[in-house]
């Protein structure tokens, strides 16, 4: 077993669990008196959730609320109880039926582990629980879950998690004594066969405009970005998080200078520089930056942009794009992490005006025929240069793995059936 692979999720919420010697029966009872609802013994093992063919009983949500409390868990022990072990049924099912369920034996390991990272001895960490009403078989079962679960994704992720030597170059970074931001218009135009032979006199219209106004109002009748809504104005943003090769591209404007026309994957793009200025402190840089892309047929059309909005009303982030795209084929959604140089730019391009959660619906495929619902999941900011190598290495590893385990799991629980 792959004991190293610790990330946050298996570790007992990180510094959540913090048990002291002086705690005693009654003040830890007391903790949990509202973990669970009075029953009676009949029904403490009845069935409350069933997670495809498997039974969650009130004895187990108990057993887990408990859990949770003395560990010192945020939130409502009862309703994180709940998720947590829906989450341990779907991990188990999966590592029993690729045989990676641990043995008696590391069990035994894991939870002596798991007693040293509270300060105490295995006996005095069971003899604490107990205080609580923890079963020993509650700590057993939460120990093999985790330990085979962090076994699978370091066996299935573990190759494609590890940083190379450039990335770990990259996450070192140099940081600058101050960051540069811009503020910037954009014109979209979508590139295929209908619009190809227009669009040489198009960019030259555009780039023969004089002012803000003038630009502003052009972006507002032909634009296909999400930003026609303000007439291409874009908010302050850091230079940073604008794709690498439009940089370069973006510095060298004057105020008021209209940029060449900049060819995109089925677009071409067109930047008015409003102002620049630089700011206090160092610029952020960003080691990888991780987004969904859903596949809606249609292009720009009326149709596919009512499908689209029709997505963005059932999502809140890019985990719930596996409930919608369950029974579709896998071409549909992608989700994936990858360095700023590594991303379409494109899809750079509209991720560089969102926060995480947030969505575009300006980037087509397919010659305009299809409409790429692009979402930005998060960012992961270089670490700074003065850390250790294998730190970087390892931290870069750890997150990776978890953003694996994390999207697994929420396809899993998207294709479960799960009754409560």
């Amino acid at each position: 077993m792959q004991q190293d692979l610790m990330f946050s999720h298996f570790t007992l919420r990180s510094a959540g669990i913090v048990l002291r010697r002086t705690l005693g029966a009654v003040a830890l009872t007391s903790m949990v008196a509202l973990a669970a609802p009075s029953v009676s013994a009949q029904g403490l093992f009845s069935p409350v959730i069933r997670v495809n063919d498997q039974a969650i009983t009130q004895y187990e949500l108990d057993q887990r609320a408990r859990f949770l409390a003395v560990t010192g868990t945020p939130g409502d022990p009862l309703k994180q109880a709940r998720e947590d072990l829906i989450e341990d049924r779907l991990k188990l099912k999966l590592i029993t039926e690729v045989g990676l369920v641990p043995t008696d034996e590391e069990v035994q390991e894991g939870l002596e582990g798991l007693a040293q990272r509270t300060n105490l001895s295995l006996d005095e960490f069971y003899n604490t629980m107990g205080q609580a009403g923890v079963d020993p078989q509650t700590l057993r079962d939460f120990t093999r879950v985790g330990i085979g679960w962090r076994e699978y994704i370091g066996a299935r992720f573990l190759a494609r998690a590890r940083p190379t030597d450039e990335e770990i170059d990259q996450a070192i970074g140099t940081a600058g004594r101050g960051g540069v931001q811009v503020l910037l218009s954009e014109i979209i135009v979508p590139l295929n066969e209908e619009t190809a032979p227009q669009i040489e006199g198009f960019v030259e219209q555009v780039r023969a405009l004089k002012t803000f106004d003038d630009f502003s109002a052009a972006a507002s009748q032909v634009s296909a970005a999400d930003s026609r809504a303000n007439g291409g104005r874009l908010p302050w943003m850091e230079l940073t998080r604008l794709p690498p090769q439009l940089r370069e591209i973006v510095l060298n404007l004057k105020t008021g200078e209209i940029s060449d026309a900049i060819t995109l994957q089925g677009a071409v793009a067109l930047f008015q520089m409003r102002g620049i200025r630089e700011v206090e402190g160092s610029e952020q840089r960003f080691a990888a930056i991780e987004y969904a892309t859903y596949l809606i047929p249609g292009g720009r059309t009326s149709e596919g942009l009512a499908a689209a909005q029709n997505v963005i009303d059932a999502v809140d982030s890019c985990d719930d794009f596996y409930g919608i795209a369950q029974d579709q084929s896998p071409d549909v959604l992608t989700i994936e992490s990858l360095p700023p140089s590594e991303i379409p730019n494109d899809i750079a391009l509209e991720l560089s005006k969102l926060d995480p959660g947030e969505t575009s619906t300006a980037v087509t495929r397919n010659n305009g025929q299809t409409l790429a619902l692009v979402m930005l999941c998060g960012r992961t900011s270089e670490i700074a240069e003065d850390a250790d190598r294998n730190s970087i290495a390892s931290a870069l590893t750890q997150q990776r793995l978890e953003t694996f385990s994390n999207s697994l799991l929420s396809q899993l629980r998207a294709e479960a059936r799960i009754i409560e």
